[in-house]
């Protein structure tokens, strides 16, 4: 008799804990910014690498092979161009005058 109380207790308990706590979509959102911002594959090691996809695949299927085949953002800055007719392209607030 007790069991039949003990166990839908239990498993509404692990239900209502697993709605707060978010597992699954925690997993995916991890696996999602390590694609999508590590970089270079190679950083992390064969086995972390897998770790990752398979998380990712499990987790979101429909976006995994959209997201495994776009390439890293980059992340370097631009480099600024000299222009070497700088001094004939000054506007009058750069030579120290008002404009």
């Amino acid at each position: 008799m007790v069991g039949v109380v003990v166990i839908p207790a239990a498993a509404l308990a692990a239900g209502y804990l697993l709605g707060r706590l978010r597992p699954w979509r925690r997993a995916g959102d991890w696996a999602a910014d390590q694609v999508r911002f590590t970089g270079a594959w190679v950083r992390g090691g064969v086995v972390r690498q897998a770790v990752v996809v398979l998380v990712h695949v499990v987790t979101a299927p429909r976006t995994s092979w959209r997201i495994m085949r776009t390439p890293a953002a980059d992340t370097t800055a631009p480099v600024p161009v000299r222009d070497p007719d700088w001094v004939a392209h000054r506007t009058q607030a750069d030579k120290g005058g008002t404009p």
